[in-house]
């Protein structure tokens, strides 16, 4: 299995998260799902990998997800799945599969269990502060 990451170039968090993967030596399939879109039994199969419920994966911030009349808590799990597949945006990012599992990597250092091998190199965010330093 390879790593593979659902990202968002536009993301500063999704842009983190793939300097860290790549600072362990590490090159990911990467999948920008804004354009790749998603199928149901993917979601289901990642947030069941990831332990998350549709609910929890649910980008309610710069999204969609209000004027849809997601944030209820009524909404089904059902329901939010399909939303999902018809706006992808709605799924928080960013999303890292390898083959010690699968999270959301929010925050960014989330990614730092997923890895197979250690940082060669310190990773920073854009503003230049660190976000994960090689093994001491």
């Amino acid at each position: 299995m390879t790593t593979v990451i659902y990202h968002n170039p536009d993301c500063s968090k999704s842009r983190d998260v793939l300097a860290i993967i790549r600072a362990s030596g590490t090159e990911p399939t990467i999948i920008e799902y804004l354009q790749a879109g998603w199928t149901r039994p993917q979601l289901q199969g990642l947030f069941a990998a990831a332990d998350l419920t549709p609910r929890e994966a649910l980008r309610t911030g710069r999204s969609p997800a209000a004027e849809l009349g997601l944030l209820d808590a009524a909404v089904s799990d059902d329901a939010l799945l399909v939303a999902m597949v018809a706006h992808p945006v709605l799924v928080n990012r960013p999303i890292v599969c390898t083959p010690k599992g699968v999270a959301l990597c929010r925050p960014s250092e989330a990614v730092m269990a997923l890895l197979e091998k250690p940082l060669k190199t310190a990773v920073y965010r854009e503003d230049g502060t660190l976000i994960a330093d090689t093994p001491a």
